[in-house]
């Protein structure tokens, strides 16, 4: 089981405590550092110091760290134009040394959008599957060639398709809860597919149904990893677990409800409950940002285990 740390910045953090977190990410051994990539808090905070874009702080950290993999859960297909989009991401690629992975999904957050002048189309899945048509499709022309694209929401006329990402195939991630159109796209274009904030039931009958359509497809199943992504709130002892949900204003019985919440035998004896289901990586969205102990947890007492 692959450990991920899932960071969500909107809600408070400055790049330099980004830094740390991926410095401990990539010191503690944990597999990659992730950010969602949002423009306004949500809930009863005040988001200060102000949001950070996911694919400059990406670029920041490409350059300071050495090891760990890098990447979205998930960028918006409203954000950015998708050519931008594939320049943008094979060029954090190449300053990693190809470490980078873009999770990609068609945007929800409404109030985001018109809070920074973002266009918050009604119609959006089709513009994500364009999208993704258009990056992949990008990446992969052979250099000298050119790529054009002509589709409803976006048209590409000889593109040089360039600059080309460090690795040979940049990893895509598609994730969500939807029954049939989300499966078929994840078929078609992820190389992984995440879960996020559900339970194991609900994961193993998503991951069925990726994997049937993976198959309808021409592909193999086990051609996609299966990911979830839980809040995790780990501690030595009940008090320290008690302290560490109210430093994120929520009660120890629901995150033990919705994420991996308590001792690290329960959090561990919970992940197996999820590999059971089908999944192979688990993003630990990781809300106090400065509580770098709670990582160190984490390393020395779930993912030892884990191991």
């Amino acid at each position: 089981m692959d450990l991920r740390i899932f960071t969500e910045p909107q809600q408070g953090a400055t790049y330099d405590t980004l830094l740390s977190v991926a410095k401990a990410t990539e010191d503690l051994g944990f597999d990659a550092f992730f950010r969602s990539d949002h423009y306004l808090h949500m809930g009863d905070v005040d988001g200060l110091p102000g949001p950070t874009d996911a694919w400059l702080t990406l670029a920041g950290l490409a350059r300071e760290t050495k090891r760990i993999r890098l990447g979205t859960l998930m960028s918006a297909a409203t954000f950015r134009l998708p050519g931008v989009l594939a320049i943008q991401v094979a060029q954090v690629d190449q300053m990693s040394g190809g470490r980078v992975e873009l999770g990609l999904g068609a945007g929800w957050y409404e109030e985001e959008h018109t809070a920074y002048g973002i266009p918050f189309p009604k119609e959006k899945f089709a513009r994500l599957e364009e999208q993704l048509a258009i990056v992949t499709g990008l990446w992969k022309t052979p250099v000298g060639e050119t790529f054009s694209h002509d589709g409803a929401h976006y048209q590409l006329t000889d593109s040089p398709a360039l600059p080309k990402p460090a690795q040979s195939q940049v990893p895509v991630l598609i994730g969500g809860h939807g029954p049939t159109r989300t499966p078929r796209l994840a078929a078609r274009f992820a190389d992984e597919f995440n879960m996020p904030f559900a339970s194991v039931e609900d994961s193993e009958r998503q991951f069925g149904r990726v994997r049937a359509a993976a198959e309808e497809a021409g592909r193999k199943g086990d051609d996609l990893v299966y990911s979830n992504a839980l809040i995790a709130c780990v501690g030595k002892d009940d008090a320290e677990v008690a302290r560490r949900a109210a430093a994120i204003g929520r009660e120890v019985p629901e995150l033990k409800e919705n994420g991996l919440t308590g001792s690290p035998a329960e959090v561990v004896d919970k992940i197996g409950r999820y590999a059971e289901a089908g999944a192979s990586r688990i993003y630990l969205q990781i809300m106090d940002l400065d509580d770098l102990d709670h990582l160190e947890l984490i390393s020395s007492q779930v993912q030892a285990q884990l191991a």
